[in-house]
């Protein structure tokens, strides 16, 4: 099992530099999916519930998939819509939008916690708009 798991860890390592720095970097839903299926994936080398050359390739092909798919998205902004969805404002013009903040599922105290945490006071004041980016984080423009 010891040598199951360095094998996978060094697959895992080169498997990562394939795949590109911005899938374990930028956490968007796209990258999200393809870190938990490598860990699932990789994961029956470490236990043997897998043969070890079939289980790697498994992991190359999803990791190729998602490299082809991001460069796709990266040519067309349309399908990097669809794929990797886009920012959507909750706060404009010194109000919350709450049509937007329903369709996110982001309260008004998740807000507060934004403001909080990056602007260091507890109210919106000086907030021109937020937005929640495809990440999920919350970001915030002020004047």
């Amino acid at each position: 099992m010891s040598m199951r798991s360095l094998m996978a860890f060094l697959v895992t390592l080169v498997l990562i530099r394939v795949a590109g720095i911005r899938t374990f970097g930028k956490r968007s839903a796209f990258d999200n999916v393809v870190t938990i299926m490598l860990g699932a994936i990789l994961s029956r080398i470490v236990v043997g519930a897998s043969p070890v050359l079939p289980t790697i390739a498994a992991s190359a092909v999803l990791v190729l998939i998602h490299r082809l798919l991001g460069r796709i998205a990266y040519q067309h902004s349309a399908f990097s819509k669809l794929l990797k969805s886009e920012a959507v404002c909750l706060f404009r013009d010194g109000a919350p939008l709450h049509d937007n903040m329903k369709q996110t599922a982001i309260s008004l105290h998740d807000m507060e916690e934004a403001v909080r945490t990056q602007l260091h006071q507890d109210n919106f004041e000086g907030v021109k708009e937020m937005y929640i980016e495809r990440t999920g984080s919350i970001s915030i423009i002020t004047t």
